[in-house]
């Protein structure tokens, strides 16, 4: 099993000028449908308000196997909310999001999960971001953690604290998952090999990197890999980073190095690891590319895909 644990929301994205569709979405909720898509018994600790935007976020975790846990039902307040218009192809995003203090005490099941992930605007907006800490931190003894941080300075704040709140975050952490763009709001002008190397020097075991259309690139303690971007035609980039996490925790599970017990060996990881882990992240990414909106594949629609078409495009 794993837990997540953060925003669900619904992403108004522009199909024509004016003409706003509801999406399912929230990067961790993104996280847990394409888990359950690629298999993995799946919960998620989130907050929905009960109104129809909530009503089609309940019936989209669940038509996808998510499990949504206790606490996760707000009383009185409505669900958030995303706009998101396009420029080239990129999104552009508004948000109107509320992320209250929860009972985290029911999130995590008595047996503990293999991993528990967070992220996103979950882990910075108050006040349910200390919340979020203090369920990593009693969590941690017995379950491996997983984060990416998914910045959106827009919500914020001053980017110095942001970023002082992401550390204490990556230092709990086993498995991190950032992009090159939020790696350059964070710290302008550091390049991303130095921020990774810092952020295991915290005690992240694995700092993968993603590079848009030039790839990913990982770090253990012990070595580095990259892989190449793949050539797909993109429909559109949301929740791509979303597909990514899942396929690097899938990824890592399928290889045995996912939960408390696998720590060491993650850390130690070697480029004969962590290449295959990344390839197998970036595929699952660009199928979800090729579709509107946060629409991750399914194990058997990765498996199916023409890799070899991709590569060589």
């Amino acid at each position: 099993m794993i837990i997540v644990v953060g925003e669900a929301l619904v992403d108004l994205i522009e199909d024509g000028p004016g003409r706003p569709v509801a999406h399912p979405g929230g990067s961790p909720a993104n996280v847990a449908v394409a888990l359950a898509r690629l298999g993995l018994p799946t919960g998620l600790l989130t907050q929905l308000g009960d109104d129809p935007h909530g009503q089609l976020l309940r019936a989209h975790l669940r038509d996808n196997g998510v499990r949504i846990a206790p606490g996760s039902l707000l009383d009185g307040a409505p669900t958030s909310v995303a706009r998101t218009t396009f420029d080239d192809g990129q999104p552009r995003y508004a948000f109107d999001v509320t992320w209250r203090t929860f009972p985290a005490s029911e999130a995590v099941p008595t047996a503990a999960p293999e991993c528990l992930h967070t992220g996103s605007l979950a882990s910075v907006l108050a006040p349910g971001a200390d919340d979020v800490l203090a369920l990593v931190r009693a969590a941690r003894p017995t379950t491996m953690v997983s984060y990416d941080p998914n910045c959106r300075p827009a919500l914020m704040g001053d980017r110095r604290l942001a970023a002082g709140r992401i550390e204490t975050l990556v230092g709990q952490s086993d498995i991190v998952k950032v992009s090159v763009e939020d790696l350059g709001w964070l710290y302008p002008g550091d390049p991303y090999q130095q921020v990774a190397r810092r952020w295991t020097d915290l005690g992240a075991r694995l700092v993968a990197v993603t590079l848009g259309d030039q790839g990913a690139w990982a770090r253990s303690h012990a070595d580095e890999a990259r892989v190449d971007g793949l050539a797909v035609e993109v429909v559109d980039t949301v929740g791509a980073g979303d597909a990514f996490m899942a396929g690097l925790l899938t990824g890592l599970r399928d290889r045995g190095l996912l939960g408390v017990g696998h720590r060491a060996a993650l850390g130690v990881a070697d480029a004969h690891v962590l290449g295959p882990v990344l390839a197998h992240a970036a595929r699952i990414a660009a199928l979800t590319c090729g579709r509107r909106g946060a629409d991750p594949p399914t194990r058997a629609e990765v498996a199916a895909a023409d890799w070899s078409a991709a590569a060589s495009a």
